[in-house]
C-alpha cells in the first residue's frame, strides 16, 4: 500500500458524531495512512538523529465520551511511549494537517529543556524559518509564527507553568494541494523534521 495523500473525507472524519463512530473512521481512514507515513519518517529520523526512533499511533484510549477533535502519529526515541519524551508528530484537525516537534506537559524534564532553549534562542531563530509556527497547547488549533511570537515569553511560560507545552513546526491547510499528494506531503514532513532535528538535539545537550 502507498500513501496517496489525505482526502476531504479524512478531514471530515472530525465532524462524525459519536465516539465509536468517529474512532472507527479514524481507524479505517486515517491510521493506515499514518502507518505508511510513520514508517518512512521513523527510518529517516533514526538516521538524522543517530539513535533508534519508534513509531506510535494515537489510540485515544482514555476517551470514554467525547470523540477526538484531532489525531496523530508520534515518533520518539522510546519504544513504550512518547508522551513523556520529546517527539515528532504528524496529524490532522478538521481544517489542517500539522507537523510538530512536540514537548507536551507530561514531559518530566521540561523545565530543564526550557532552560536550554532559553539559552539557545538565537540559535533556534537562526535554524528555524520565521514562518514555522509555535503552539503552547497541543489540544488547541491556535498557533503563532516564530516571526510573530515573543519566543522568550513563550519559553518562560513553558518552563514555569506545569500544563504549558511547546510545539514547533508547520500547519498545512486542508485545501493545500500538498496535503493531497502523498509524495509531496511526506517530502514536506521530512524537510520540516530535518529543520527541527537541531532543536531536538539542543534539548539533550
Amino acid at each position: 500500500m502507498q500513501f496517496d495523500g489525505f482526502t476531504e473525507s479524512d478531514f471530515q472524519t472530525f465532524h462524525i458524531d459519536g465516539l465509536d463512530e468517529r474512532m472507527a473512521a479514524i481507524q479505517n481512514r486515517i491510521q493506515p495512512k499514518f502507518k505508511i507515513i510513520g514508517e518512512a519518517l521513523t527510518s529517516d529520523l533514526s538516521s538524522m538523529i543517530g539513535t533508534e526512533m519508534f513509531l506510535h499511533i494515537a489510540k485515544h484510549a482514555r476517551r470514554t465520551v467525547n470523540p477526538p477533535k484531532d489525531t496523530w502519529l508520534a515518533i520518539a526515541n522510546n519504544k513504550r511511549g512518547y508522551k513523556k519524551h520529546p517527539h515528532f508528530q504528524v496529524g490532522l484537525f478538521d481544517d489542517h494537517a500539522f507537523l510538530w516537534l512536540a514537548y507536551i506537559y507530561e514531559l518530566p524534564e521540561k523545565n530543564e529543556i526550557a532552560k536550554k532553549f532559553l539559552n539557545h534562542m538565537d540559535e533556534i531563530k537562526e535554524k528555524v524559518p520565521g514562518d514555522f509556527v509555535i503552539s503552547m497547547d497541543h489540544m488547541k488549533k491556535d498557533a503563532v509564527t516564530l516571526d510573530e511570537i515573543d519566543l522568550k515569553k513563550a519559553l518562560e511560560r513553558f518552563r514555569d507553568v506545569k500544563k504549558a507545552e511547546f510545539l514547533i513546526g508547520r500547519h498545512i491547510a486542508a485545501d493545500d494541494p500538498i496535503v493531497k499528494d502523498g509524495d509531496k506531503f511526506i517530502s514536506l514532513a521530512r524537510d520540516t523534521f530535518k529543520t527541527l532535528v537541531p532543536v531536538y538535539k539542543l534539548g539533550y545537550e
